[in-house]
């Protein structure tokens, strides 16, 4: 008799002043499932402490319901020259960073774009639309399967995606994703 394999929940987070993407997988058997995905959309007119309000109370929320027990991984921001950039990004990883904090949870490692991109599809160059392309299969998910129109939540499925390649916690078929 074969022992029970736990399933591990882990989350990846594409984080920015905008449309951050929020992304919760499962891996059981080193196969790994979709959970939920979500994106919330802040709005420019509103001044900047509002919109990082949103993103806390949205992260708050979306992990509040799909408490992940394992990684909680987020896209790093490569230092820009451009101050305001980096501070847009910044606030937002703060204020998902105390969502997380106020359930005992905490991002445990940050991955580059390029990184993720390699690892996803085999291309550090690749498009969001392959990237996209990519998670559907890793997820097995059907071709159709529609993803934001900015691809926020098909980018956090490929952070934590990339992640567990790393960490060789999930198969990969074919030399990409399943």
């Amino acid at each position: 008799m074969q022992p029970k394999t736990p399933t591990a929940r882990h989350a990846g987070l594409d984080l920015s002043l905008t449309s951050p993407g929020f992304a919760v997988i499962d891996v059981k058997n080193r196969v790994p499932t979709l959970v939920a995905t979500s994106t919330v959309k802040t709005d420019a007119s509103e001044d900047r402490p509002l919109r990082y309000e949103v993103i806390e109370a949205h992260a708050l929320l979306f992990f509040r319901q799909h408490r992940p027990d394992s990684a909680i991984v987020r896209e790093i921001w490569p230092p820009s020259r451009n101050f305001e950039q980096n501070d847009k990004v910044h606030g937002a990883w703060s204020a998902v960073d105390r969502a997380l904090s106020r359930l005992g949870l905490a991002v445990i490692d940050d991955i580059s774009p390029k990184t993720v991109k390699k690892l996803v599809t085999g291309s550090g160059n690749a498009e969001k639309a392959q990237v996209a392309e990519a998670v559907r299969r890793y997820l097995r998910l059907a071709p159709d399967y529609k993803f934001s129109a900015g691809y926020d939540d098909s980018d956090a499925c490929a952070i934590i995606l990339a992640y567990l390649i790393r960490e060789n916690l999930i198969d990969e078929i074919g030399g990409i994703a399943a």
